[in-house]
């Protein structure tokens, strides 16, 4: 339900297709554990510096598989530590992570998106927290991610209402960062990895974690673990390789070291 194809001008970026076209790539737990085991083998593989997470045209994920979950009970989803056990996995990965999204993303399927590091949009693009409507609420972090990334007001109003915002919206209040022509939006994704591809993995990955920090802590700790960052690259092989090219005006040359 997964493939992987390695792309970019370098050949140094992982292409990761949610392929379950006969569900619109619903969210199964096989497919979560496809996923989960293909982001680890790409986080542990040196030869590929960025993700571009994506679908179909049609969809990215419509969603958790709501006939797989509709038969479990409390002490299924509370009890079991396996329900949710490869969710997380994204969220962990130190690499970038672009997420292309086109058509349908509801809930699950925008649960995943959310925990990606930049969003790109087709024009077709649709989110959504449609949970309510089925007598559920967000359980991936829906309620929680929506209104650190955009407002309370819009998030109390997508996850109250279960009502879908187009592309261009969720790029109105911030879900989105660009928005492209459907057959299109792969190809800008990819070219988004190539730029970010071309810098140090070592120092990249600290930009991640340092603007990652930012939602999860208050400004000051923020500040503090940015500062912390910051002296570390000095003790970085990159970091002195990157001010002496900047200096003698020649491309650097990175170890990831």
């Amino acid at each position: 339900m997964i493939t992987l194809t390695r792309t970019g001008a370098a050949e140094n970026v992982a292409l990761i297709t949610l392929n379950r076209p006969t569900a619109l790539n619903a969210l199964c737990r096989q497919l979560m554990q496809e996923l989960s085991e293909t982001l680890l083998k790409v986080e542990h593989d040196s030869t590929y510096n960025v993700i571009v997470l994506t679908g179909s045209e049609k969809a990215f994920a419509a969603g958790a598989d709501i006939k797989e979950m509709a038969k479990l009970e409390f002490a299924d989803v509370f009890q079991k530590d396996d329900f949710f056990a490869n969710w997380d996995t994204l969220y962990h990965i130190a690499k970038p992570v672009i997420a292309a999204v086109n058509g349908f993303a509801l809930g699950g399927g925008t649960e995943l998106a959310l925990m990606c590091d930049i969003i790109y949009a087709g024009e077709n693009a649709v989110f959504g927290q449609p949970e309510v409507s089925i007598g559920t609420i967000p359980g991936l972090g829906g309620t929680q991610r929506w209104p650190r990334f955009t407002n309370k007001s819009i998030a109390m109003e997508i996850c109250l209402t279960g009502d879908r915002i187009s592309a261009h919206d969720a790029k109105e209040v911030g879900l989105v960062s660009k928005v492209f022509p459907t057959q299109q939006l792969v190809a800008e994704a990819v070219i988004l990895a190539d730029r970010i591809a071309k810098n140090s993995p070592l120092i990249v990955k600290t930009v991640k974690k340092s603007v990652g920090t930012a939602y999860e802590t208050s400004l000051n700790q923020g500040l503090e673990v940015e500062k912390h960052l910051f002296q570390s690259t000095f003790a970085t092989n990159d970091r002195r390789e990157g001010m002496s090219a900047f200096s003698e005006k020649r491309a650097a040359k990175w170890s990831g070291n």
